[in-house]
């Protein structure tokens, strides 16, 4: 970890080194790719910014090895506690309460602030031995048949078979490449985020101080497992706020009933206008748009990490298969034709929250997205009820005998999954276990489960459903398709 300016070929290059990057260079060491990360800064990002992690996404943090880390890390969300006149005028719930159930074991988002998230995915990737060359800032990018190569504001270029632009909404990759961005300003005025050591205020709660006057909204989060306080302040148009710890001083003084001493520190803060923005393709040869680099969100909702997250965890098994499986290269072109209809779906989510018009629902945890006109997901049954799993959905969890999915999904693999009568005796499935472009292949067999229904399904290795039929004629043809 920590490489200095240090230059070498590799399969994978990439650029920037927050949540995005860091899942994804997980993803492909635990694939066996060479993948190197390049961080412009000096260090990973130290401020809380994106701090809720959604159910979706702790499901991927379990597949990639780090949820029990990321559980130690964080709590639930408190209620929230709104202030007048500094008297508590009465809670307000800031998430609709959904109860985990087999299928979905994770129900509510989970506080971490982003910057423990980095770390546990940097502890990880050093697990896992991969790398991150701090000192790199990106200048400039070139392409060709066979590569990619990036050059540096210092240091020698890298080259690589294909790069990933994780390094935010300002990309210099994705300026570089000359590939549009097109978004809203969701509104008019600047944001004040600030991680501070706050005394005064309880951390059971998550405290709101609506506008008054001309003051706008203040609200002062705890950060779980740390000392720390996340404060979020509006401000009007065209004003500057002020960074400093007096500056902040300041506001927390006139929004609440808190004094200026009560902040006794400054961590971090940023000074953000909330966009709502999305970058007009996601591939550009060799080059991948992921993260903020491809959409950036209003941070309302919690939507920006997770969909970034969910970027890396959709592209990180389909360049391993194309690098080391044997898959056709073609299947790279499934990284923009799903995840450009998510990453607009859950931008218009984060709009509509962050004006008022969209509460944070069951939607917000993302478990109901999917790929369904994917080219990869193919549904060879009929009839099936409106609520039915159909290829393209995000694979349920579920115990059944003795066996939990979750845990068999869990890996690099495919899963070759039979469920019920439907499934016949066992001697009907393919050996599918090899066969180029998929590589393992996991056999498993469990009693009927209405969360599937009867029949046979080929779950991909980012645990959404590739293939689904009432018995296995015509499995063995879409694998061999994935294939060169």
């Amino acid at each position: 970890m920590g490489l200095q300016h240090q230059t070498r070929d590799t399969d994978v290059l990439i650029v920037g080194a927050g949540p995005t990057g860091l899942a994804l260079a997980v993803d492909l060491a635990r694939n066996g790719v060479a993948a190197l990360v390049v961080e412009r800064s000096g260090s990973l990002f130290p401020g809380s910014r994106g701090k809720g992690l959604q159910p979706r996404t702790l499901e991927v943090l379990h597949d990639l090895g780090v949820y029990e880390e990321i559980r130690a890390a964080g709590a639930p969300y408190p209620v929230g506690m709104v202030w007048q006149d500094g008297v508590r005028a009465g809670e307000h719930r800031m998430f609709d309460d959904i109860a985990p159930d087999e299928s979905a074991p994770y129900a509510g988002p989970w506080m971490v602030p982003q910057w423990r998230t980095q770390e546990i995915l940097a502890a990880r990737l050093a697990e896992l031995g991969g790398e991150i060359a701090f000192g790199r800032e990106a200048a400039g990018v070139e392409q060709d048949a066979e590569g990619v190569t990036v050059t540096f504001v210092a240091g020698a270029p890298v080259r690589a078979r294909y790069a990933v632009a994780a390094d935010g909404g300002r990309s210099t990759v994705r300026r570089a490449l000359g590939v549009g961005m097109t978004g809203e300003r969701v509104d008019p005025g600047p944001m004040l985020v600030a991680d501070l050591r706050i005394t005064g205020l309880d951390r059971d709660n998550w405290h709101i101080f609506p506008p008054a006057g001309d003051a706008g909204f203040l609200a002062i989060c705890p950060l779980a497992a740390t000392e720390d306080f996340q404060a979020v302040a509006q401000f009007p148009e065209g004003a500057r706020p002020d960074l400093s710890l007096d500056g902040i001083r300041a506001v927390v003084a006139a929004r609440s009933h808190l004094a200026p001493d009560d902040v006794t520190e400054v961590r971090w803060a940023s000074d953000f206008r909330p966009r709502a923005a999305m970058a007009d393709r996601f591939r550009d040869g060799r080059v991948f748009l992921a993260g903020d680099s491809a959409h950036v969100h209003s941070p309302a909702g919690g939507q920006g990490l997770n969909t970034s997250v969910q970027d890396a965890y959709n592209l990180g098994w389909k360049l391993a298969a194309v690098l080391r499986g044997g898959a056709r290269e073609s299947l790279l072109d499934t990284y923009e034709e799903e995840r450009l209809p998510v990453a607009a779906e859950m931008l218009g989510l984060s709009t509509r929250i962050h004006r008022g018009e969209a509460r944070r629902g069951a939607a917000t945890r993302q478990l109901g997205l999917g790929y369904r006109d994917s080219a990869l997901a193919v549904e060879t049954r009929t009839g099936l009820a409106e609520e039915a799993l159909r290829a393209g959905d995000r694979a349920p969890d579920g115990i059944r005998g003795g066996v939990r999915l979750f845990e068999e999904f869990r890996g690099v693999h495919w899963t070759l999954l039979a469920v019920g009568t439907g499934a016949g005796d066992g001697s009907e499935l393919p050996d599918l276990s090899g066969l180029p472009g998929l590589g393992a292949v996991r056999t498993v067999r469990i009693p009927s489960y209405g969360a599937y229904g009867d029949g046979v399904f080929l779950i991909r290795p980012d645990g959404h459903v590739g293939w689904a039929g009432v018995c296995a004629e015509g499995l063995a043809s879409y694998a061999a398709g994935i294939a060169r």
